[in-house]
């Protein structure tokens, strides 16, 4: 019995030191809650000042972390970069331009001839006329029936004249050379026209002349310097 009474003071002692240890125990957690809640409200307070700090010293740890250095190797031979051989550039077919389609040439049509001035129907002369002499005849008066209009010789058809180199005596001669002065006049006198009487002929065009419907042949048949085509000649010379 001694002995039990014993056993039973021994464990009074160790109830006791449990209850302070699970005293102590349920204090610590309490403690380092306390001290985190304090350290939280002096970060808060001072957040401005201990940002900066966390951002310079978190910058190099990321790189570190993110960007792994290779380890270099002192007995590694130098590496080798091959260079890539340039290909060389295809030359692509142009495309070939396709051939003009053909133009359609119209048919060349005959040119007609125009005929001469000579041959028109009517013509106004409104030149200024001279006797004609050694050189071109242009616009010229050669005797009583026959002058040069723009380079063409015109015979009055509608009447005959004597011709001064042709005259058979000194008669003819003077109304040869009186027609040729009177006929001179008569161009120069105004715009004068000329009607086709005929075809050309190496001798002259054969042309009507006149003004305001009077016909040149006519005034001079009636001065007594021409006579109508076909009568004799002879009157000329008595």
């Amino acid at each position: 019995m001694a002995k039990t009474a014993t056993r039973g003071r021994r464990k009074a002692p160790a109830r006791g030191k449990s209850k302070a240890r699970s005293s102590g125990g349920g204090l610590l957690p309490w403690a380092v809650i306390g001290i985190a809640a304090i350290g939280g409200i002096v970060a808060h307070d001072h957040w401005k000042s201990i940002q900066p700090m966390l951002a310079r010293q978190s910058t190099p740890i990321t790189r570190d972390t993110a960007e792994p250095r290779p380890v270099v190797r002192k007995d590694a031979p130098p590496k080798q970069v091959a260079l890539a051989a340039s290909t060389p550039k295809v030359a692509v077919p142009q495309p070939q331009p396709l051939p003009p389609a053909a133009i359609p040439t119209p048919m060349i049509q005959p040119i007609k001839a125009v005929p001469p001035a000579s041959a028109a129907v009517s013509q106004t002369g409104t030149v200024a006329f001279g006797y004609c002499g050694q050189g071109a005849h242009i616009n010229c008066v050669g005797d009583g029936g026959v002058f040069w209009y723009k380079g063409e010789k015109i015979v009055i058809a509608d009447m005959a004249s004597p011709v001064v180199d042709q005259a058979r005596c000194d008669g003819e001669r003077r109304v040869a050379f009186a027609a040729k002065s009177r006929l001179l006049a008569l161009l120069n006198a105004g715009p004068f026209t000329m009607n086709a009487a005929g075809k050309a002929e190496p001798s002259g065009a054969p042309r009507v002349v006149s003004r305001d419907g009077h016909s040149f042949g006519a005034q001079l048949i009636n001065e007594g310097l021409a006579r109508k085509p076909g009568a004799a000649g002879s009157a000329w010379c008595a």
